[in-house]
């Protein structure tokens, strides 16, 4: 039984339907039904009377709600009396898959620890399901991670979108490839390629635009701050996320820019997300509103033609 379950059912009872519970807590209707299909097969308690009109909750289930809200009462108490005694001394902890870390993550850390010079900011750096892993478990506040425009979103934590992105060829100013406008597939299988490790959405996204050819050489990256390291250093060039590459201190400095993939109009999308959950500390957040309106100004300084590769 997980304390989710229970704050999903509390939504339906006080809401007094699953499609508005469901839309509140920003999961599908048919996740969330099966989240306490879960729950009443391991209470043995029928809790919500689901009807052709939609699902309500049961007698059996009313009867339950005092305890059900002691529960949820206690732990909040748990919860607020943790963050109050750890005020001080507080980690904040926040997974991410590196595509936005330096452009975005940074400059929003530097703010917060404007605010809340206290708190101790861990970045983890890990891939998706990792990352979504933690979260779950209670072990990551915040998690950075990046979709595929037709991807699933988990049903279980919160996410919010940040940014929205096209795959481009990084390289080195002096590549060959940086004097095309845009760079085909023939043009990248030439090229000594760097290619996301498994697990990163820059991995699936490749192997899928290759579609079976294989370039004439290539290498392994663990995340794209690693991809872009080799990338300065000359080994080769890779494919990623354009606002991963813009704004870059390494695209800043010259040593590395981008150009687009040819007849390519595959979409990107950076996505923040946190467990459902009443209690947020107050520092997490602080991160997450920091992240969603500087991610709003960037893509606003998108929108007006700047940065672009």
């Amino acid at each position: 039984m997980r304390t989710e379950q229970l704050e999903y059912l509390a939504a339906v009872t006080r809401l007094g339907s699953l499609r508005r519970a469901a839309e509140e807590l920003h999961l599908s209707q048919p996740a969330l039904s099966e989240t306490l299909r879960n729950l009443e097969r391991e209470l043995g308690v029928e809790l919500l009377e689901r009807k052709r009109s939609g699902a309500r909750i049961s007698h059996e289930g009313r009867e339950l709600l005092p305890h059900i809200a002691g529960v949820l009462d206690a732990v909040d108490r748990l919860r607020r009396a943790a963050d109050e005694q750890h005020h001080i001394s507080r980690t904040l902890r926040l997974g991410t898959v590196n595509a936005a870390t330096v452009t975005l993550l940074t400059p929003a850390i530097r703010e917060l620890r404007a605010a809340h010079p206290s708190t101790q900011v861990e970045v983890v750096a890990d891939r998706q399901d990792g990352i979504q892993q933690h979260l779950t478990e209670g072990g990551f506040d915040l998690g950075l991670v990046s979709y595929l425009r037709d991807d699933d979103l988990p049903p279980g934590l919160q996410t919010t979108e940040l940014l929205r992105g096209r795959p481009v060829v990084c390289l080195r100013p002096d590549n060959p490839l940086a004097a095309l406008k845009a760079v085909t597939v023939s043009d990248l299988l030439a090229q000594p390629l760097i290619v996301m490790r498994a697990g990163y959405v820059m991995h699936r996204y490749v192997h899928r635009l290759l579609n079976g050819p294989t370039p004439s050489f290539a290498y392994a990256a663990d995340g794209a701050e690693m991809g872009k390291l080799m990338v300065a250093e000359g080994l080769g060039v890779t494919v990623l996320p354009d606002y991963s590459v813009l704004g870059d201190p390494l695209e800043r400095s010259g040593t590395i820019t981008c150009r687009p993939l040819a007849n390519d109009t595959t979409e990107l999308r950076v996505m923040i997300q946190r467990r459902h959950t009443h209690s947020v500390p107050t520092a997490a957040r602080d991160l997450h509103a920091i992240l969603v309106r500087r991610a709003a100004e960037r893509r606003n300084h998108r929108a007006s033609g700047k940065g672009r590769c």
